[in-house]
């Protein structure tokens, strides 16, 4: 089993399904966990799951789309625990759309919280990895990111946009010991597809050679192995998680 035992972990986005698996999974391992987002009520259904694990939980209800929220849940965390040794970078929205009809409100706010957001708790949080020599930063990034979709082009280019970025923190950050990859997920079962009509359910399904939707635990399995030691020559790397239906 990973051990992240005296590690302390961020999990931003915490309150949806993928976010909770996270923080679960890396309290099993061990970890101290804060779980981050704007929802009190499921962040603390968040860390009762992260209770149940080997490690501590922390909540920190914040805006992370500003500073100000950013920097609020850095001192809260370094405060309670001294220290921040993995970054997951998962909150994430979508306003899906065809081009043509995209407003640039919903441009905008795809890219600020998918994106800006991730750069801004990035550049926060280096600071203090950079001083400690140390650390683990896991962005959230997606298939579609990859490959397009239809309908979704704001969301597409900031997960595009999340993969172009990790590799270029990878490169700023190695020579500090600090390390940064990203999880690209592919159709999870979560209550986002569970809005999905069922003829176009069916249509995803015969485009994965597993069969089947991922799980948020199997996207949490992947986040524990790149934020753990057992991770420590891989850097700068997109690891999808998706059944196959992205190969190359």
């Amino acid at each position: 089993m990973t051990d992240l035992s005296g590690k302390t972990a961020i999990v931003t986005g915490a309150s949806g399904g993928i976010g909770q698996a996270v923080a679960r999974a890396l309290s099993e391992a061990g970890a101290q966990v804060a779980v981050c987002g704007q929802n009190p009520e499921r962040l603390e259904q968040a860390a009762a799951e992260v209770r149940k694990g080997r490690g501590e939980a922390l909540v920190v209800a914040a805006d992370l789309r500003n500073n100000d929220g950013i920097q609020q849940t850095i001192d809260t965390v370094t405060k309670a625990w001294g220290r921040i040794d993995i970054l997951v970078n998962n909150a994430g929205i979508t306003r899906d759309g065809l081009i043509i009809r995209m407003s640039d409100e919903d441009w905008d706010d795809v890219l600020d919280v998918n994106l800006k957001s991730i750069f801004r708790f990035t550049r926060a949080v280096a600071r203090p990895m950079m001083k400690q020599r140390s650390g683990a930063i896991v962005n959230m990034s997606s298939v579609i990111g990859l490959i397009g979709n239809a309908g979704q082009a704001n969301y597409a280019a900031s997960k595009a946009g999340i993969i172009a970025f990790t590799k270029s923190v990878a490169r700023e950050l190695a020579s500090r010991n600090i390390r940064a990859n990203a999880v690209a997920p592919g159709f999870i079962d979560t209550r986002m597809t569970e809005s999905i009509p069922a003829e176009l359910q069916k249509k995803m399904l015969e485009s994965i050679p597993l069969g089947r939707y991922g799980k948020p635990e199997d996207v949490a399995d992947a986040v524990v192995f790149l934020a753990s030691d057992r991770a420590s020559y891989i850097t700068g790397q997109v690891l999808t998680v998706c059944g196959g239906m992205v190969m190359s």
